[in-house]
């Protein structure tokens, strides 16, 4: 079983759109048994509590059903326990690279470097403002989603 945890910061917005798009593209390709997804902030600010509405809003537009997730704090036991670890944005990266444990195998990266040509870019957050960023959020995460899921047929599957 390959193992995928997305890191936003708390865990309502981009992480759990990303795990959501993800996880409905792997039970297309009928891979669902094969790989497993979860999401996590790096704060603790919603624990417990469902993705925005606004992202489940977002996401249903496309037929992706966040209702079912809910948010938790990364810890370091995750790189033990996952093989991927992608982040939403660099400051992510930063503090998963801090958090990673020296004999951890878990690749940790930014979500957007599995879409050719995006390496480096992040997904903007989309929690401040007027609600018009959680399209551009879902967008970036099918891209990412289908790179990421190519990428794993190809080195794990």
């Amino acid at each position: 079983m390959v193992k995928v945890l997305f890191v936003c910061t708390g865990n309502i917005c981009r992480s759990p759109t990303a795990e959501g798009v993800f996880r409905h593209l792997v039970k297309q390709a009928g891979l669902d048994h094969r790989i497993a997804t979860d999401s996590a902030g790096t704060h603790g600010y919603h624990v417990g509590e469902a993705p925005d509405p606004r992202s489940q809003r977002a996401a249903k537009t496309r037929g992706v059903d966040l209702s079912d997730l809910r948010a938790r704090k990364v810890t370091t036991a995750d790189f033990a326990d996952f093989d991927y670890i992608l982040a939403m944005d660099h400051g992510h990266l930063t503090q998963l690279r801090r958090m990673t444990p020296p004999d951890s195998g878990a690749t940790v990266a930014l979500f957007l470097d599995y879409v050719p040509g995006a390496a480096g870019r992040e997904v903007p957050d989309p929690y401040y403002g007027e609600g018009t960023h959680f399209t551009e959020v879902l967008d970036l995460c099918e891209a990412g989603a289908a790179g990421l899921l190519e990428a794993i047929r190809r080195e794990r599957l």
